[in-house]
């Protein structure tokens, strides 16, 4: 059983090693997309345990998780969330859900910015972008869902723009495995 988890690597054993580098992959975007799963420190324990040739495949990780995360959130009716938070007895986030729900995306940012604190909100709603690549990097995200969560919450929001997004994400969560993959070098 042991040969099956954990082949030896000889050249005739390249093909399965490879199937299971990517099935580990595949793992690992899809934990990792989940709300409150800690991905981005299952992400530095393999680079921990791997050193800097993990790198490349915990960054590609890291984003297919995030980008995974927030595709699906974009379908999710909002609707559907209000109802859910309703059940959960959460009456002011499904009033929330259900003044987003109504708005359109372009007008969502006011909405929101207006449930803040009227210049602090308006400051992060501005900078939403720079707010989020922060707030995935910031240590003890994971009261807010961690990666996963952040990034279905930015989903659901329709505030964030797919390129813009995809581009914050890339630089959000370049610094560890970049780190890894110079010093690893």
């Amino acid at each position: 059983m042991l040969g099956i988890a954990i082949p030896e690597l000889r050249p005739m054993n390249e093909p399965l090693i490879h199937r299971l580098v990517m099935a580990s992959l595949i793992v690992f975007i899809l934990t990792a997309a989940i709300p409150f799963v800690p991905g981005a420190e299952i992400g530095f324990a393999l680079l921990l345990m791997f050193g800097g040739q993990a790198s490349p495949i915990v960054y590609a990780g890291m984003v297919g998780a995030l980008l995974l995360s927030f595709t699906v959130a974009s379908f999710v009716p909002l609707p559907v969330l209000s109802r859910f938070a309703s059940l959960l007895r959460l009456k002011r986030t499904a009033s929330f859900l259900n003044d987003l729900a109504s708005t359109p995306l372009q007008d969502r940012a006011n909405v929101v910015s207006g449930k803040l604190d009227s210049r602090f909100g308006n400051l992060m709603v501005k900078n939403r972008y720079i707010v989020l690549a922060l707030l995935l990097n910031l240590p003890g995200n994971s009261v807010l869902g961690g990666g996963g969560g952040l990034a279905f919450m930015a989903g659901i929001s329709g505030l964030y723009r797919f390129w813009a997004y995809l581009i914050s994400v890339l630089i959000a969560v370049a610094p560890f495995p970049l780190i890894f993959l110079v010093l690893g070098q």
